[in-house]
């Protein structure tokens, strides 16, 4: 029986030896024509399902610590102030350093996640932020609570990846309605999160508490991570498509769909995480513009949340000289520094103001994709910009709650239209090191952004609020020049 297994064997290789050329090579392109899809085509025919909804929660989440984390400042400024007698300048430089390690650590992060996978940095983030976080609630000094800080930003932005992981799982026809409620969703609710914590927690238990028990969600986070797969996307480009093709098939069978027939198509990217893609004849205007308009939406976002933090904190309503006006009540005998903490009334404010976050998505939505993404980046910058000169106006309180939550309205959704063109405009081999530069740039408008918003405030409320509303409309400016309209368009994987 085995000698004719094996004559039958013999046999067939001779008779495929003997097998004319143009045969063979019919016979092999015959084996080569098995249909093929791409992560675009399969993405599009798995559809909008329960693991997206899944991935949008774990994911959106993170916005919820990088809103709190970052808020943690606003409502922990009168509490250092006071405990160590710091100065304006002073105040401003914790902020100044969180964003210092964001800027250092951002395009490092982005770097990383354009080669080993977006799943790590993000889960690393995470971790190292909470580590420093908690470790700062412990700070001895000021400058040990300055340098932990810095350490909590350069976490945060391994955190802030979680952007570009989102963005590549969903169809493209949901990015204008997912994206938008994910991230502003979220970040709303780690803002009030933050501030609900420290309305209860400050006045009885001390800011050090605050920061102990904020850490919480980031640790019940690292576990929900096991749940996210790295993205299909990132593995075709790194030459791992049987690791693509069966997160694609975990994603289908989630969401109760089928896969395209045939085989996921294997591109392999070459320069997979290079900058030069970002800086290539395609894209060099882009870039160049992109970064100017994040610097904007971080100097603005942050400046507004710091300025209304600052307007409370000091009293500067309808104040045209903060420091005169001030000097016998704010400051202590040796008239170092203004030594006030929140009263009830104003951590009720900056609640509602909050709700700004909320209050404009589906108008945001409504513009992405009716005018598409850079006439709205357009109208919501001009519109930031007419808002911060709006803040000055002295008013009621009723009437400052109003006028801060519409600024934060503005800001918040200007920051998500950039964030989304961001996610589209790069391809896939280089979206998370773009985004990674662009963050990195952002947060030298947030370095500089305390300094305008808490030093400059006590002189001068107009004078704070100028320098945001001449930065906004020149961003406008900036928006029109963009040379790519991403609205309709499919993600790419190559440049």
């Amino acid at each position: 029986m085995a000698e004719s297994g094996k004559t039958e064997l013999v046999s067939a290789i001779y008779l495929q030896e003997l097998q004319p050329p143009e045969r063979r090579d019919a016979a092999k392109r015959d084996d080569d024509r098995e249909p093929t899809y791409t992560v675009e085509e399969a993405v599009e025919s798995i559809g909008f399902g329960r693991f997206h909804v899944l991935l949008f929660v774990i994911m959106g989440s993170s916005n919820i610590v990088e809103a709190m984390e970052i808020m943690l400042l606003a409502v922990a400024s009168p509490e250092i102030r006071c405990e160590w007698r710091l100065d304006d300048w002073q105040v401003a430089l914790v902020s100044t350093m969180v964003f210092l390690g964001f800027m250092v650590c951002g395009a490092l992060g982005g770097y990383v996640a354009d080669k080993y996978g977006r799943w790590k940095v993000v889960y690393g983030g995470f971790a190292w932020s909470a580590y420093f976080s908690l470790l700062t609630s412990f700070a001895p000094s000021y400058a040990w609570f300055v340098f932990l800080r810095s350490m909590v930003g350069c976490g945060v932005a391994g955190v802030s990846q979680g952007s570009a992981a989102r963005a590549p799982s969903r169809p493209n026809r949901f990015s204008a309605h997912a994206l938008p409620l994910c991230v502003q969703i979220f970040w709303m609710c780690g803002s009030m999160l933050i501030i609900a914590l420290a309305m209860w927690a400050v006045p009885t238990l001390g800011w050090r508490w605050m920061i102990r028990i904020s850490v919480a969600p980031s640790v019940a986070l690292l576990y929900l991570f096991k749940f996210i797969p790295e993205s299909a996307r990132f593995n075709v480009s790194a030459g791992n498509a049987a690791a693509a093709a069966d997160t694609l098939g975990w994603i289908a069978k989630m969401n109760k769909a089928s896969l395209p027939p045939g085989r996921l198509a294997d591109t392999v990217a070459k320069q997979r995480g290079s900058w030069r893609l970002l800086l290539n004849s395609a894209f060099r205007r882009t870039s160049s513009l992109l970064w100017y308009s994040w610097f904007v939406a971080s100097f603005a976002y942050y400046g507004a949340v710091l300025s209304g933090s600052e307007l409370l904190e000091k009293n500067l309503l309808c104040v045209t000289d903060g420091e005169r006006a001030h000097q016998p009540e704010k400051r202590p005998e040796d008239g170092r520094c203004y030594c006030v903490p929140f009263a009830a009334g104003d951590y009720r404010t900056l609640l509602i103001s909050c709700l700004g976050e909320l209050a404009l998505i589906p108008v945001n939505v409504f513009l992405l994709n009716t005018f598409g993404r850079r006439k709205t980046l357009m109208l919501l910058q001009s519109a930031t910009g007419l808002s911060f000169l709006m803040l000055s106006i002295c008013t009621s309180t009723l009437g400052f709650t109003f006028l801060l939550l519409l600024l934060r309205s503005m800001v918040s959704v200007n920051f998500t239209a950039v964030y989304i063109y961001t996610a589209e405009v790069y391809p896939t081999v280089s979206r998370s090191l773009g985004m990674g530069f662009c963050t990195s740039v952002s947060r030298i408008g947030g370095m500089i952004a305390p300094f305008v918003a808490q030093v400059l405030m006590s002189r001068s409320v107009i004078l704070a609020l100028s320098p945001f509303s001449v930065a906004c409309g020149l961003c406008a400016v900036a928006s029109f020049l963009l040379p790519i309209e991403t609205k309709g368009r499919a993600l790419l994987q190559i440049s």
